[in-house]
Order: structure tokens, then sequence, then C-alpha cells
């Protein structure tokens, strides 16, 4: 089940996000390290009411961050629709818990609220090295916009753009 987290999540959370930075780095995948994401970012997304977790048998298996903040690196891209966005930050599932659908259901559950919200569209980003998100929105049906860089980073960022169906 999905459901907004809260503070007494913030361990479980960051456990996953440490096993999170270990996986990564067996890929050379710089995107995440010890200092990004960090526990404060995750208690602001919950302050924000922005923080998703996917609780199973009484345990986290998944995260995701939504709201409509874009980056200003995105400005440079020729986006599908000139309107605000639902913008997936932050995805993260249980390295124990992976192949399970988990990051699937997360997908999913970001369109469901994408409708609530009444938005046609949704935006993301994911590091170039970052394979294993660039699968899992490519499966979901987000279409490759075009790349952008963010100082910190050696490589650039793919983003990404999805279009849903509401009425408007």
């Amino acid at each position: 089940m999905i459901r907004k987290a809260n503070k007494e999540d913030i361990k479980e959370i960051m456990g996953i996000i440490k096993d999170t930075v270990k996986e990564m780095k067996l890929y050379n995948n710089t995107q995440w390290d010890e200092n990004y994401p960090n526990e404060s970012d995750f208690i602001n997304d919950i302050n924000r009411q922005e923080l998703y977790v996917d609780e199973r048998d009484e345990e986290l298996v998944g995260l995701i961050c939504l709201n409509k903040v874009e980056a200003p690196e995105y400005k440079s891209l020729e986006w599908e629709i000139d309107e605000d966005a639902l913008v997936i930050h932050r995805v993260a599932v249980k390295s124990s818990k992976q192949n399970l659908g988990i990051g699937s259901n997360l997908m999913k559950f970001a369109e469901k609220i994408s409708v609530e919200q009444g938005l046609r569209h949704i935006k993301t980003d994911t590091y170039l090295l970052n394979e294993k998100m660039d699968y899992l929105f490519k499966k979901h049906g987000y279409k490759t916009i075009g790349q952008v860089r963010f100082e910190d980073k050696e490589k650039p960022f793919n983003c990404y753009e999805k279009l849903i169906n509401i009425e408007i």
C-alpha cells in the first residue's frame, strides 16, 4: 500500500537510501552519495507532504517524492506542453525487494497523483549512469526530452516526460 510518509518512517527510509547508495557505487553511478539525499531532504519532503512510501507487511519497500518543483535547468529543454507538471524526485526500492514490481507500482502511483491534481504531464530526470531508472521510465512510456547538467556532477542527467490522458 502506498501512503504518505511520516517522521516515524525516517529510520527505514534512510536504511533504503544507504543500501541504494551502496548499490549505485557497484555500477559506478554517483548520482547519490553519503551527502545526498540526506535525512533533512526527506524530513522536508514529509513536512511538505510530498514523500510517499510503499509499505508491505509493515515494511517499507519503496519511496517516491512527488511535487511541482522543476529544476531551473529544465527551462533549457523543449517539453511537449508548457504548463505545470508533476515532477518525480528521489525514487528508491529496498535492495532486497527489487524486481518485484515495486518501482512499477510507484510509477503508476505517480500517474494517479498527476490525474488527481489535474496535471497533464509528468517530468523527471536521472543521472546518465542510472540505467535502472532509465529502464523504468522507458518501460512506463516516458519519452527522453534531452539532457541537463548539474554543477556537482561529472555526467549529464537524462530528462523525461510522460503525457497523461485526463479530461481538462
